[in-house]
């Protein structure tokens, strides 16, 4: 059985003027109440008049506007200010002079174009009625009007700080989707180059090496099939990803992890290069994302390794403790250097930037004696 809707939630979908139509009526009502006659805000000291018909006019000019106080705030202060100035020329006091403060806060807190224009033409209204009521009412000191006016103004003031901290969470919520935006680009950049690049640099390598086997037919038979194999994989690891992405997709999104290197390393020597892997201790129960960096940490080195030392011997020692996962991927010499897809840089600089949100430690150069070395600690059990 479904349970009915929330209150609130019925509340907050009806249209705004149904929503403040509210507070105008409790005012209303209010003055209405025998005991509250007269018991409003008296301002000018003009002498004290009995509810009459004409009171009941006012009175609907000083509340019902207040409905539209959000929707039209300069409709809403201009009619309750007619209604509040002929409540003290007549001297009724009624309760609902309240609501001019109201909408003066509501003016200064939704009204969006002409603010200057508007506290302008209010603060000239305001000088002739106190003159009327000064020469009318009954004495009271110029510094009442200052006063009076000064309460306004804080009215106006406050909304003008509502509007401007209520423009300044919005803004912040934009900086915050704006940067959430581009870290999820930063990591799909990432997730494409490291998926990609590497499967591509292997297909290419051994696209490169097949023309030499025209003579050979069984290996060319065989570096072929391997090329195909590797495009397969390539899919599929892209489907994933695009799994990543769109998780309403229906499969579930897989990690790579530091426990399945070897077929990655065997990917890598299918393709010609001749790779050397030792792995020492028991991964961590909980190493968070430090499982899926390692990877990608080897990955893009055997990547490099493919592109500028082809046919060198490269090295991969993992080794795993309570504490963090080290990595170290060596290159020998210069290789043969095959004419694969150059490197734009931005593999082992996105390596750095995952292994430093870790907390972790990241090296890449020149080896002493030639080569090549990345290094790599990764403090395990964190997530990012």
């Amino acid at each position: 059985m479904t349970s009915p809707p929330r209150l609130p939630g019925q509340w907050r979908r009806l249209d705004v003027a149904l929503r403040d139509l509210p507070l105008g009526l409790l005012l209303l009502v209010a003055s209405l109440v025998p005991v509250l006659h007269s018991r409003g805000t008296q301002f000018g000291g003009m002498p004290a008049h009995s509810f009459d018909a004409p009171a009941a006019g006012v009175l609907a000019l000083e509340c019902l506007p207040l409905a539209v106080r959000r929707r039209w705030p300069v409709v809403c202060v201009a009619l309750v200010s007619l209604g509040f100035a002929a409540d003290q020329l007549r001297g009724y006091h009624l309760v609902a002079g309240v609501a001019l403060p109201i909408a003066l806060l509501s003016a200064g807190s939704y009204l969006e174009r002409h603010r200057r224009a508007v506290v302008l033409l209010l603060s000239a209204a305001y000088v002739p009625l106190s003159l009327v009521l000064l020469r009318f009412g009954t004495g009271e000191p110029p510094v009442e009007f200052v006063t009076f006016y000064l309460v306004l103004a804080f009215a106006w003031g406050a909304g003008a700080w509502l509007r401007s901290t209520r423009r300044a969470e919005a803004e912040r919520r934009r900086r915050v989707a704006e940067d959430t935006r581009a870290a999820e680009r930063t990591r799909i950049a990432r997730e494409l180059h490291d998926v990609v690049t590497h499967h591509v640099t292997a297909m290419v390598v051994q696209a490169e090496a097949a023309r030499y086997l025209t003579a050979s037919p069984e290996r060319l038979d065989r570096t072929l099939t391997t090329v195909s194999d590797t495009g397969r994989r390539a899919i599929t690891d892209l489907r994933h990803l695009l799994d990543l992405l769109n998780p309403g997709h229906g499969a579930e999104a897989r990690k790579p992890t530091v426990g399945k290197l070897l077929p990655l390393v065997e990917q890598t020597r299918r393709a010609g290069q001749t790779v050397e892997f030792t792995e020492e201790g028991t991964p961590a129960e909980s190493t968070g994302s430090a499982d899926l960096v390692a990877y990608r940490v080897v990955q893009e080195s055997l990547t490099n390794a493919l592109k500028h030392a082809q046919g060198s011997l490269t090295s991969v020692h993992v080794r795993h403790s309570e504490r963090e996962i080290s990595v170290e991927v060596s290159t020998d010499g210069p290789g043969t250097r095959a004419r694969g897809p150059g490197g734009s840089g931005r593999g082992l600089a996105g390596l750095r930037e995952r292994v430093d949100v870790l907390g972790g430690e990241f090296s890449a150069g020149p080896r002493t004696g030639g080569g090549f070395v990345v290094r790599a600690r990764i403090p395990s059990g964190s997530s990012a």
